[in-house]
C-alpha cells in the first residue's frame, strides 16, 4: 500500500503507550502504525521528536460579542492561526447568544464567521435567554446538528441566570445527553465588594482580585453542584481558580455525582501580583489570579485528576481604546475587559512547566491536551488519540526547542501576551490536521476555510 504520509521514526505518545514507531497517513486518516513503514508520496523524519495527537482547545472566545458588546480581538482566521501554532488542530469557542437572541440566528452567525479557520472547530452555545421556545425547540435542534454542550453564567448583569432557570437548562441538557458548562461566581459577593470598593476610591487593577474573593467561587461552585445533583445531570465547571473550588468538585466526584472540571494557565502560572504592575489591567480576568499556593493546590488537584481539563480560556482584547482601555487610559478594574490571551501557549506552557519539569508524564499530556477534550464533548471516536482509523490530526514537538516568549512572535491578534519574556522548553514544529499540514517549521501552510465542522455525540461520562 501507497500512503499519503508517513511520520518515520518518532516518539508516538498516546493516553496508554509510549514508543518509537512510523505513523502513516491515508485519505485524511490514520491509516496505520508501525515500524519501518514504507512508500509514501512525503515522509517527515520525526527521529528525536515526539509524537503525539492535535491539541483540543475546548474554551476559547473567538468573534464573540460581549455582554456590553466589546469584540474580542481575535476572528476565527487568526485565532485558529494562533491556535495551530501551538500545536492545535482542533477548538471548540462559544456561540454566544445574548438575550432576546433566538439561537437559529445565534448558530447562523456562528456558522458565517467560522468560515475563515484554518483548523476544524465547533461551538459550546452560551445560554442567557432560556426561554420555552429555546428549551423545547431550538436547543433539541441544536443537539441534532451536533453541538451537545451549553454554558450558563451564575454571574453578570446581562448574562447570568436563576437558579431556577439553571435547573431548566440541566433538565434539557440531560434528556438529550448534553453537558452544561457553568461559570461558577457569587453574583451577590461580587457586586457588594465592588460596591466597597468603589466607595473607599479604590479603582485600580488589583483591587479586581479583591473585588471577585475566593469564597464567591466557592459558594457559587458548592450551590451548582447541588443544582445538579438534584436535576440527576451531568455539569462542568470551567476555570476553577480556588482550592477550596476544587475540593468541592473533588468532594462531589467522591459521592458518586456526574461532576467535572478545567483550569487555565493563568491560574497556574500568574498570581494577582501582576495585578498590581503599572500595566495591571492587561492581567484582568474571571475568575482573578490568585496567588502561589492556590497554583500549587491546582496542580496537585489537576495531576490527581479533579480537573480534567486545562484550557486557555483564549479572551483577547487589545491593550488600547477597543479592548482594555475602551473605559479611558487609566479605566477603574470594574470596566476594563474581562479576560487574557493565551491560545497559542496553551501547550508550550503545559509542556515546558509540566513535562520538562516532571510535574506530569507524556501521557499526561496528551490527556489533558487531547484525549479528555475529546472524550469529554463527543468527539473520541475521531479525534484525541494517533489510532487507525482516527483523523490524522497530529502535532510533531521538539521536547529540546527553546522560545522566549514574546508577542510579536506570536500570531493572533493581540498587542500582548501576559506570559512576555517566559523561557519556553518544547515547542510543536509540524501540526497535521486531517492529513493535511497546517503548521511546517514555524510556516503557515494551511488557510483560511481548510477547517471544518465537526458534528459531536452526546456526552458519555463513563471513564471521566
Amino acid at each position: 500500500m501507497s500512503y499519503d504520509l508517513i511520520i518515520k521514526g518518532g516518539t508516538v505518545v498516546t493516553t496508554g503507550s509510549v514508543g518509537l514507531a512510523d505513523v502513516a497517513i491515508l485519505n485524511g486518516k490514520i491509516a496505520a502504525i508501525g515500524k519501518d513503514l514504507q512508500s509514501a508520496v512525503q515522509t517527515i523524519d520525526a527521529t528525536g521528536k515526539i509524537v503525539v495527537p492535535g491539541g483540543i482547545e475546548t474554551h476559547c472566545h473567538i468573534e464573540q460579542e460581549s455582554a456590553t458588546g466589546a469584540m474580542t480581538s481575535d476572528d476565527y482566521f487568526t485565532g485558529s492561526r494562533s491556535a495551530a501554532f501551538g500545536g492545535n488542530t482542533m477548538f471548540v469557542p462559544f456561540a454566544a447568544q445574548h438575550r432576546g437572541q433566538k439561537i437559529p440566528d445565534v448558530l447562523a452567525t456562528y456558522d458565517a464567521r467560522a468560515q475563515k479557520s484554518v483548523i476544524d472547530y465547533s461551538y459550546h452555545l452560551i445560554i442567557s435567554d432560556p426561554t420555552e421556545e429555546a428549551l423545547k425547540t431550538d436547543l433539541p435542534a441544536a443537539f441534532a446538528r451536533g453541538v451537545t454542550s451549553f454554558k450558563v453564567f451564575m454571574t453578570y448583569d446581562k448574562l447570568m441566570i436563576s437558579d431556577d432557570q439553571f435547573l431548566d437548562v440541566l433538565a434539557m441538557a440531560r434528556d438529550n445527553g448534553g453537558l452544561v458548562m457553568v461559570h461558577a461566581e457569587n453574583h451577590a459577593m461580587i457586586k457588594s465588594a465592588t460596591a466597597r470598593l468603589l466607595a473607599a476610591g479604590q479603582t485600580q487593577p488589583k483591587c479586581h482580585a479583591e473585588s471577585h474573593p475566593p469564597e464567591a467561587e466557592v459558594e457559587a461552585v458548592q450551590r451548582a453542584i447541588a443544582l445538579a445533583r438534584s436535576a440527576n445531570a451531568p455539569l462542568f465547571f470551567v476555570h476553577i481558580s480556588t482550592e477550596g473550588g476544587a475540593q468541592a468538585v473533588a468532594g462531589a466526584r467522591m459521592a458518586g455525582a456526574k461532576i467535572y472540571g478545567e483550569t487555565c494557565p493563568q491560574y497556574l502560572f500568574l498570581t494577582a501580583m501582576d495585578l498590581d504592575r503599572t500595566d495591571g489591567a492587561k492581567f484582568i480576568c474571571s475568575p482573578p489570579l490568585r496567588d502561589t499556593a492556590t497554583q500549587d493546590a491546582l496542580w496537585r488537584h489537576l495531576t490527581a485528576g479533579t480537573l480534567q481539563l486545562y484550557s486557555s480560556d483564549h479572551a483577547p482584547y487589545r491593550h488600547d481604546a477597543t479592548g482594555k482601555l475602551a473605559a479611558g487610559p487609566n479605566p477603574p478594574f470594574h470596566k476594563t475587559a474581562n479576560g487574557l490571551p493565551g491560545i497559542e501557549l496553551r501547550l508550550p506552557l503545559l509542556f515546558s512547566e509540566g513535562v520538562a519539569k516532571g510535574r506530569i508524564t507524556l501521557q499526561d499530556f496528551v490527556a489533558l491536551s487531547a484525549g479528555n477534550a475529546a472524550r469529554m464533548f463527543g468527539m473520541d471516536h475521531r479525534k484525541g488519540a494517533i489510532a487507525p482509523g482516527y483523523d490524522a490530526d497530529i502535532a510533531i514537538w521538539d521536547p529540546d526547542a527553546t522560545r522566549t516568549v514574546s508577542a510579536d512572535a506570536l500570531h493572533d491578534n493581540m498587542d500582548y501576551s501576559p506570559f512576555e519574556g517566559w523561557q519556553i522548553t518544547g515547542w510543536p514544529e509540524t501540526v497535521i490536521n486531517r492529513g493535511q499540514i497546517v503548521i511546517e517549521q514555524g510556516t503557515l501552510k494551511g488557510a483560511p476555510g481548510d477547517g471544518t465542522f465537526i458534528p459531536r455525540r452526546p456526552f458519555e461520562p463513563t471513564g471521566l
